[in-house]
């Protein structure tokens, strides 16, 4: 059985891959990193705390056969870009550099939908980079899904950003063909499709929008 090493677990597609991993008989132990102790408790569940600071002297504890980053931020709790940066680029790279020199075969990266390094736009050029720096570490296995809106609902109150999941809601039947890619996706689903997509590993590469999550989802 495999061991699997996850950063994002408290967050909202974190927390539900988490169960989902620890629930899954193909992992014998799940380590979890996170900046304070997580309410979750299981047999398998190892927590460590620390965060970008303090990971390369977690590196020894950092081996696994697999490496999970639902790593993210918005702008709303991070407005200054350096620090956002650090968050959704720097973290989940670093990260990924200490699993695969650990001997780590796949990642699974949660980033965005029209993620790219060349956007003018700061958030998805931010995606689209730290898509590209991973993909330079060259695992065995790279995987990376780029959900659109988030459904589902927060332990945070977010008025407006409800207001924008039922906007999304209404739009998704809409949304057909190549803007099917556009479609909101609840989080614990995202999670659900990352767990499956680990069970299936043939490709070197394989990036998942709405359409491919939503076909393992199937499955």
């Amino acid at each position: 059985m495999k061991t699997a090493l996850v950063f994002g677990a408290t967050g909202f597609i974190g927390s539900h891959l988490l169960r989902d991993l620890l629930d899954s008989p193909d992992y014998s132990r799940v380590v979890a990193v996170a900046r304070k102790p997580l309410a979750a408790s299981h047999p398998k569940l190892t927590v460590l705390i620390g965060d970008l600071a303090s990971l390369p002297a977690l590196k020894p504890q950092l081996v696994a056969d697999e490496i999970f980053i639902a790593l993210g931020t918005t702008r709303k709790h991070t407005p200054d870009e350096a620090e956002y940066y650090k968050i959704d680029h720097d973290y989940p790279l670093l990260a990924a550099e200490i699993a695969r020199a650990n001997g780590a075969r796949s990642v699974f990266l949660v980033t965005a939908v029209g993620a790219n390094a060349g956007s003018g736009v700061f958030y998805l050029r931010t995606k689209g980079e730290v898509e590209r720096d991973i993909l330079s570490l060259d695992f065995e296995h790279t995987h990376i899904f780029r959900p659109s809106m988030i459904l589902g609902e927060r332990d945070e109150d977010r008025p407006r950003e409800r207001l924008i999941i039922a906007i999304w809601g209404v739009l998704n039947p809409l949304l057909v063909g190549p803007a099917d890619r556009y479609r909101g996706l609840a989080g614990n689903d995202i999670a659900h499709a990352i767990a499956k997509a680990a069970r299936h590993q043939t490709e070197r590469v394989r990036i998942y929008h709405w359409r491919e999550m939503a076909i393992l989802l199937r499955t």
